[in-house]
């Protein structure tokens, strides 16, 4: 069986979970936690990074520290995982949808401006399958209309559009450490903050509403309740298994990359002859081999294909089902002019293994299948 996905695992995960554990600080913040905020900071360029318990979690102290207020509407698109548009409707604010792009699966920015209205508060593009929305394009439109940006770059860690890293352009960015995405801690994530005027208030919602940071640090003497918050700050036995990864966070990747246009050469002659669609990845953007996908002809030609694969012990999967049609998105959202592309998009798309770990014949064999398939 070649299953979807295999959580990554370098070899160091127990050791240095053994050694948060020597140290008598297993919570959140310790030393392992610091190693992997201070990694991001210096990998990605941000002005400051702080380790969530998931970036669900960090999306929603993104909401928070942007201040949406009941009745603020946040741009973004449809095809999105459910915490993109629940960190927002938490605050009472409303997701306005967009249709997307057909290429890259992001949110098309240039349908955004007609979106804005007098509530609009923020721009929320979604980096999907690490591959980088128009993000100059974006940052215009925020700064003419003075929206904030706030980057769900759940899937982007260690991509980048034009030589910057995803997640660093808006005010506040997300990634996630899921199971499913290049580097784990089981459940986790990450808020990337731009500007320094953020951060005390930031750190002030992760502990539970104290300055409790502060304390930590030697600059106050006992800490109290400042204001709202909650507890997003995972264990720092969870934070010591992502730091083995990030510790070979290049590996993996070339790893991934390596799959991946695996997949894309041989894969290749089907999309030649019209048979699939491949991934497209704009020339300014480098992803990080989050994903691979194809997008075949409609949902009956990707469930039979589902079903194929699976008979011959092969686990692929479909994606997001569009958050306006469900019925969470009917109620707190709206979907601002045609979906042209979303809906259809989705239908057609087919995700393949992908993970750390995944051998060459493996990807060698889904794809003998899939011309299989196709030559049938």
């Amino acid at each position: 069986m070649i299953n979807f996905n295999v959580p990554p695992h370098t070899g160091k995960e127990m050791e240095y979970i053994g050694q948060a554990v020597a140290n008598q600080k297993i919570c959140g913040d310790g030393e392992f936690t610091q190693k992997c905020n201070a990694w991001i900071e210096k990998k990605t360029g941000t002005g400051k990074c702080l380790l969530t318990t998931s970036c669900t979690h960090a999306t929603e102290m993104a909401a928070l520290l942007a201040d949406i207020q009941p009745g603020d509407e946040a741009i973004m698109p449809a095809y999105t995982f459910v915490s993109t548009a629940d960190a927002f409707v938490l605050r009472g604010g409303v997701p306005v949808f967009v249709d997307i792009r057909p290429d890259t699966m992001n949110l098309d920015e240039k349908l955004i401006e007609a979106a804005i209205t007098d509530r609009t508060r923020a721009i929320v593009p979604v980096h999907y399958a690490g591959v980088g929305c128009e993000m100059d394009t974006i940052m215009d439109i925020a700064k003419r209309h003075n929206l904030m940006v706030i980057e769900d770059a759940a899937q982007g860690i260690m991509s980048t559009y034009k030589g910057k890293a995803l997640g660093t352009f808006g005010e506040f960015g997300c990634f996630s450490f899921h199971e499913t995405k290049n580097f784990s801690m089981g459940e986790g994530g990450a808020l990337l903050i731009r500007d320094e005027k953020y951060v005390e208030e930031a750190e002030i919602i992760r502990e539970k509403g104290t300055n409790r940071s502060k304390y930590y640090r030697g600059q106050i003497d006992k800490y109290t309740w400042i204001n709202y918050g909650s507890s997003y700050l995972p264990s720092d036995m969870n934070a010591a298994y992502l730091y083995a990864q990030l510790e070979q966070a290049e590996e993996i990747t070339d790893a991934r990359k390596a799959c991946w246009n695996r997949y894309y050469e041989n894969l290749m002659p089907l999309a030649e002859v019209g048979k699939m669609e491949l991934p497209y990845v704009p020339e300014h953007c480098e992803h990080n081999a989050h994903m691979f996908y194809i997008k075949t002809a409609d949902i009956e030609e990707r469930s039979r294909l589902i079903q194929f694969l699976k008979e011959n012990e092969i686990l692929a999967v479909f994606h997001y089902i569009p958050l306006h049609t469900a019925p969470a998105g009917l109620k707190f959202g709206r979907f601002h002019g045609e979906d042209k592309y979303t809906t259809k998009e989705s239908e057609r798309l087919l995700r393949l293994p992908m993970y750390y770990g995944l051998r060459p014949q493996q990807v060698d064999c889904i794809c003998e299948k899939i011309k299989e398939f196709y030559a049938d």
